[in-house]
């Protein structure tokens, strides 16, 4: 069988059992008795040994395996959970995570057998099976008065409401000489599949004997109408215990109960009989199966439906898409936003066309499906960032061990969402500012005494929106930066005067730790508490369309603040004109558009700047940075766009104004040479032109 078509379905299904693993171990090491737990791990135990088994991934196949063994146990409350066993399982997560990513690359799992974990499980194992046989070693102490298995069997059987049918069935065997047994056969309360369980335990008995009686019907048994337990009556001449033994065999049934039964189970039974009878239990508590559907009461099929219900699990609502069938689907979109520009180009240079009064409705009504299916893809392309940030409880927990110190991770907004490519590389930029805060930005247990603060420090991931950004905050209660040492690293440097430094801001001062040279030399970390690598995480999320920004309080703690755009596709823009060319500006960093007095230019150390409503505001004549000839006329005024990065704003010197419009990102490709970054991309306009698009960020 070719299995490789079913090997990008097997990686998705695989990460995901792998997450689910990483979240419930790290919910068990602080609720180590929480059996809901213990069995949401078996069952992904489980799965993942199913699929690994059916892709050929014995390796993998075998390490799951064992695992789910040592979960058997910990079920059946013959090992408990404790901090080695954490550590272990975290072990083999960290094992099938390498299967997985050897499988990514070369479709096989390669030769690791990770041994020493193996082993290390079988010893879990060992310690359970000594634990059991001590266990059935120590003497029993018998009950004072106890009824004979064949007695408590009699009643047993007894108290099961048999339809006339299957009496008939049954006093045919009797009549005929046969040895009749009734079993009943009680099913793990978690299992999933209770009916194809009950299959199998047919199948085993079938083996060995003949059933004539279901309890309930088979029909009920197969669309699962029962609870965790049925019984059966089966005729054979083989030896009883050798019938028990093939049902028990069967994985997920916790107890099998036989005996043999006489023709006394044909007597019928009045309501007086029959109530103290049900009453009658052995060590596993019985649970009277349902009687067939003609003949229950009301009341007791009424408490049943709920209850099987509640138990049903819920069907996925979401579906896999490649995400380049979706590229192509907005590709397409892109093209279509494209001809409904060039509707309205027309529309605007044609006079009889601007007269049509239904030319101008089909253009109206272009312009509301293009939009709509425009909303409709990106809500496709949206994916939670829950799948990147899940990691990082697992991350935290190691890096508090590693570094000896107490600190808890609070996240929220987990939800939030953002479009998949953007998703898709926001994970190591904030993996890196998480690790800085717990190793760098979290002082010592002994420190934090010092300064009043609780031993145990904390980390914050909150993410939320904010118009067409999602903004992610992380940040921590530690020793925030240390701004002096910056300073006096920086003058070391050579990267300003220690003139110069007498006068930067705050936020100045800290702007240096996201340059290389800072993070290149050795480690700022000792002395300020933040540091290395920054300048990779800011670059990662610039090249994103977003920005990083830093508050800090010495002392007290850090926060970075990371703004990412919804989407890199699809934008509302500003169209301006400089001297005869058409540019674009991304009107979620537009704060206000000014028409400003030649004489209300001032001058800071002979720059440019504006005072609006008493911010100074610098100004950036774009016709000087894009090389692009001035205006012949001296004007009177000028028109200024305010852009904002965060808290800091610029104003943007154009000639003229287009207005809004919704753009098409497309990329400048390899071909032209971008190393200034001003422009991020272009766009077709209705008339057919290119019009480049303004990079905000690096313009700041």
């Amino acid at each position: 069988m070719d299995v490789s078509q079913y090997l990008e379905i097997f990686i998705d299904e695989t990460s995901e059992h792998i997450q689910s693993l990483s979240d419930n171990i790290m919910a068990l090491e602080n609720e180590p008795d929480n059996k809901d737990v213990v069995n949401e791990i078996f069952r992904a135990a489980h799965s993942l040994k199913g699929m690994a088994g059916t892709m050929g991934f014995k390796r993998m196949q075998h390490m799951t395996h064992d695992m789910e063994n040592v979960f058997q146990e910990v079920r059946n409350d013959t090992i408990k959970v404790d901090s080695d066993m954490i550590d272990l399982l975290f072990q083999c997560l960290d094992a099938i995570e390498g299967y997985l990513a050897i499988i990514k690359e070369t479709s096989d799992e390669g030769t690791n057998d990770n041994e020493a974990i193996i082993q290390k499980l079988n010893g879990f194992l060992k310690s359970a099976e000594d634990a059991t046989a001590a266990k059935e070693a120590a003497p029993v102490e018998e009950p004072a008065v106890a009824e004979s298995d064949s007695e408590v069997g009699e009643k047993k059987f007894l108290s099961l409401d048999l339809e006339e049918k299957d009496k008939k069935k049954l006093r045919e065997a009797f009549d005929g000489g046969q040895k009749v047994y009734g079993m009943t056969v009680y099913i793990r309360k978690d299992c999933l599949l209770k009916a194809a369980r009950a299959f199998l335990v047919f199948k085993a008995v079938e083996e060995f004997a003949e059933i004539i009686v279901y309890v309930p019907s088979s029909q009920d048994i197969e669309d699962e109408k029962f609870e965790n337990d049925f019984s059966i009556f089966f005729t054979t001449e083989e030896d009883l215990d050798k019938v028990v033994t093939a049902a028990k065999n069967v994985s997920e049934i916790e107890d099998v109960t036989a005996d043999a039964v006489s023709e006394s189970l044909l007597v019928d039974k009045t309501a007086e009989t029959s109530a103290p009878a049900a009453t009658v239990v052995e060590e596993a508590p019985v649970t009277a199966p349902a009687a067939a559907p003609a003949k229950p009461a009301p009341s007791s099929s009424a408490q049943a439906a709920p209850k099987k219900q509640a138990g049903k699990p819920v069907t996925s609502r979401t579906v896999r898409v490649d995400i380049e069938k979706l590229d192509a689907l907005m590709n397409q979109v892109s093209e279509l936003i494209i001809a409904k520009n060039s509707l309205v180009s027309l529309s605007a240079n044609n006079g009889a066309g601007m007269q049509n009064q239904s030319y101008q409705e089909q253009i109206e009504y272009l312009e509301r499906i293009t939009t709509g299916l425009h909303e409709s893809v990106m809500k496709v392309r949206m994916v939670p960032i829950e799948s990147v940030v899940n990691k990082f409880p697992r991350m935290i927990r190691d890096l508090s061990r590693n570094l000896n110190k107490k600190m808890d991770l609070i996240m929220t907004g987990e939800e939030t969402e953002l479009d998949r490519t953007v998703v898709d590389q926001i994970g190591d930029p904030l993996q890196h500012l998480l690790r800085n805060s717990a190793d760098h930005g979290l002082e010592s247990a002994e420190l934090r005494k010092e300064r009043g603060k609780p031993e145990t420090g904390t980390i914050t991931l909150k993410a939320f929106q904010e118009g067409n950004n999602v903004i992610i905050e992380v940040g921590d209660d530690g020793n925030g930066i240390d701004t002096e040492a910056v300073k006096t690293k920086a003058i070391e440097r050579g990267l300003v005067t220690p003139e110069q430094a007498e006068n930067l801001s705050q936020k100045e001062i800290i702007d240096f730790l996201f340059m290389p040279s800072f993070s290149m030399a050795k480690k700022i970390t000792d002395i300020s508490g933040r540091g290395v690598g920054l300048d990779v995480v800011k670059s990662n999320i610039e090249a994103l369309g977003g920005d990083v920004e830093v508050k800090s309080v010495y002392g007290e703690g850090s926060t970075f603040t990371v703004r990412l755009p919804l989407t890199l596709a699809i934008i509302q823009a500003l169209m301006v004109i400089i001297g005869d060319e058409k540019y674009a500006i991304s009107l979620g960093s537009i704060v206000s558009i000014e028409d400003i007095p030649i004489t209300d230019i001032k001058y800071v150390e002979a720059k440019e700047v504006i005072n609006m409503r008493g911010t100074v505001i610098p100004i950036i004549r774009l016709n000087q940075l894009l090389d692009i000839d001035p205006p012949e006329e001296e004007q009177e005024s000028l028109t200024i766009v305010i852009i904002s990065k965060g808290e800091k704003q610029v104003g943007l010197v154009v000639d003229d104004l287009m207005g809004q419009q919704e753009i098409v990102i497309k990329s400048l490709g390899s071909f032209i040479d971008n190393s200034t970054k001003i422009i991020s991309g272009a766009t077709i306009l209705g008339d057919g032109e290119v019009a480049l698009i303004l990079d905000v960020n690096t313009l700041m």
